[in-house]
């Protein structure tokens, strides 16, 4: 009879994994499924929301290989960039957050609704919750459409703990993979910390990561 841990081992792993190493699993295969369906979405604003280290980037990379268009950070924005996307369909911007230029950041909405342009703003929250002192830019804010990367299910945990130690030429037992899915934090930052822990721990006592090193890194 096969115990509870090994039921978790039913992934199909490589069928799910993507274009550019990006698995799909029901955390984030709506922005996924989105994003794949340009130019057909409702509005021409699309905001993807998600947490530090929950593949944001990975995602609108993916999105501008296959669609071509041109990629801001939100801090870099400037006279000059705003010169620079009339020549583009797509802009994507980066990391959107309240330190921005609101001007900027206006003038930037302004010109992809009048060109008709397709914009994609990355951010940690939903823009709509973003406070601006620029009521203008408030009031843009509430025309995105809203894509969530919610938090990692067992299957994306199980996924990106295979992947990031296979690149470091790292093989771990399915057993300790699924020692480790049912007891780590639901983050995606507290994921790539383990699995760097862990490697750092192994190296260090000079020996391949096993089920003590893991529940030291833990906290067991």
């Amino acid at each position: 009879m096969k115990n509870k841990d090994q039921k978790i081992l039913k992934f199909n792993f490589d069928q799910n994994l993507k274009e550019d190493d990006y698995y799909v699993s029901n955390s984030n295969i709506y922005a996924y499924e989105l994003l794949n369906k340009w130019p057909k979405w409702e509005k021409n604003f699309l905001n993807i929301i998600g947490e530090s280290f929950s593949g944001k980037s990975h995602l609108v990379d993916i999105f501008l290989k296959k669609f071509k268009g041109i990629k801001i950070e939100a801090q870099d924005l400037n006279n000059e960039i705003l010169k620079k996307i009339k020549v583009h369909q797509n802009i994507v911007l980066e990391n959107f957050n309240s330190n921005i230029d609101e001007n900027l950041a206006y003038t930037l909405f302004n010109i992809a609704e009048q060109d008709n342009k397709y914009l994609i703003l990355t951010s940690n929250k939903p823009v709509v919750d973003i406070k601006f002192r620029l009521d203008d830019l408030n009031s843009r804010c509430k025309n995105f459409l809203l894509s969530s990367i919610n938090k990692p299910d067992d299957e994306l945990i199980f996924a990106l703990i295979i992947k990031n130690l296979s690149d470091k030429q790292i093989s771990l037992d399915n057993k300790l993979i699924n020692y480790i899915v049912k007891r780590i934090d639901r983050s995606y930052g507290k994921i790539f910390d383990f699995i760097y822990k862990i490697d750092e721990m192994s190296l260090k006592k000079k020996k391949s990561i096993d089920l003590k090193i893991i529940k030291e890194v833990l906290g067991e």
